[in-house]
């Protein structure tokens, strides 16, 4: 089994910022991608960014210049740096790590961005 434990959401003032991380356990031979995804309230759950194990990254259009994905040493951890946070980035956001034909999830943190 692999586990994925996310940390580092809550609320934040418009043009705040806010640091995701999130740590990866278990039979996690061959990870390679990991990435973050959000789910808004009434919303489809969306891509926000994926770090290969080369430091291969990918953005949503919406955050391209305001967050940054990295994962030292290509380990298994995982950060997200979100920066200039809009009140539309208010979601619950989820690490995410494909092994193996299988997608493992963490359990989501809250990300508040409001006045």
């Amino acid at each position: 089994q692999v586990q994925l434990v996310e940390s580092g959401g809550g609320l934040v003032q418009p043009g705040g910022s806010l640091r995701l991380s999130c740590a990866a356990s278990g039979r996690i031979f061959g990870l390679n991608v990991m990435g973050w995804y959000r789910q808004a309230p009434g919303k489809q759950r969306e891509l926000v960014a994926t770090i290969t194990v080369g430091g291969i990254t990918r953005y949503v259009d919406s955050v391209k210049g305001r967050f940054t994905i990295f994962r030292p040493n290509a380990g298994n951890r995982v950060y997200l740096q979100m920066s200039s946070l809009k009140p539309e980035d208010t979601a619950v956001y989820y690490c995410n790590a494909p092994i193996d034909g299988s997608d493992y999830w963490g359990q989501g943190t809250q990300v508040t961005v409001s006045s």
